[in-house]
């Protein structure tokens, strides 16, 4: 809780499994940041029960395992990244011979091989995120947790560490992800969650939410003679005429359920079946569903975490 009695968190309640990419998603201010800080002892809650690698949370051991990359990470800039990396790798308790090692792979990994003896202060803000993100998996962390990875990075930049975060995952890593890049959370998220207000909202895998609000698009043709009557005359949708003058109809968004209907209804009065496509729910289509007020079309007011 914050001054002025604001809860940034209510009731959350989530389980990662080991070796996911999970998505913790949500507007701005709805608490996603300050999740990950109470996770990680930055923040200290009111109260917080849970386990992180079987041990409670706040164990040292147990951080000791983690990597964490802040949204507003800073590295010394008048260090090189060589410098950089190592100096967190020691902090982290890796010893010298391992560190060096470690940070040279790890530069060259995240595409700063050329750079990695420049110092930070000359570097931009998607060189420095890089230089962040190798040095949050310099103690070789079970689980690493990202807070906008792929902010200020070019869309080059954006592939690749899309492409590491993947890499992660067949290392057995377990990452824990804040974005607010739907797209490119649904590229690579096994399960995601939304996060509205301090409060979880919606949680599972990517299948199962893009299959609760999936749609059919149907496509039927009626010959241009036919005097039979339409069906679905309440959804006001203009036909395409042909070429051979016959009249195109397309039913974009049908729930599943009303599919089979849907089609007994045009072969009853002699419609031609053309296509029916199931239509995947997008995260972003979700998301939007979630969080936008329908009668305002805004997202609600952000609290007091971000």
């Amino acid at each position: 809780m914050y001054r002025g009695n604001t809860h940034a968190l209510r009731e959350v309640s989530l389980k990662v499994g080991a070796g996911e990419i999970f998505g913790l998603l949500g507007p701005n201010g709805a608490g996603k940041s300050t999740l990950v800080k109470v996770l990680l002892t930055v923040v200290k809650p009111s109260v917080a029960r849970g386990e992180m690698l079987g041990r409670p949370i706040g164990d040292k051991k147990t951080l000791a395992r983690v990597g964490y990359l802040p949204e507003q990470h800073r590295l010394a800039p008048y260090l090189t990244a060589r410098q950089a990396v190592e100096f967190v790798a020691a902090l982290s308790g890796v010893d010298r011979a391992t560190r060096k090692k470690r940070a040279a792979e790890l530069l060259d990994r995240v595409g700063l091989s050329k750079w990695m003896d420049r110092r930070v202060n000359v570097f931009s803000k998607g060189m420095r995120q890089r230089a962040g993100l190798a040095a949050a998996l310099v103690n070789d962390p079970q689980i690493i947790f990202l807070d906008e990875p792929t902010d200020g990075v070019d869309p080059v930049g954006r592939v690749e560490i899309r492409d590491l975060l993947i890499q992660m995952r067949r290392e057995g890593r377990t990452v824990f992800l804040n974005s607010h890049l739907l797209g490119e959370a649904e590229q690579v998220c096994d399960r995601v969650a939304i996060l509205v207000q301090g409060r979880v909202v919606k949680q599972g895998s990517m299948a199962d939410l893009q299959k609760e609000g999936s749609r059919q698009e149907l496509t039927v043709r009626w010959g241009a003679a036919s005097a039979k009557p339409l069906p679905f005359r309440g959804m006001n949708i203009a036909p395409t005429v042909n070429a051979d003058g016959s009249h195109q109809y397309v039913f974009s968004d049908l729930e599943t359920a009303a599919a089979q209907p849907a089609l007994d209804a045009a072969r009853a009065v002699g419609g031609e079946i053309i296509s029916l496509i199931p239509m995947r729910q997008g995260l972003e289509e979700l998301f939007m569903k979630i969080v936008v007020d329908p009668t305002t079309g805004k997202a609600p007011p952000p609290g007091a975490g971000s």
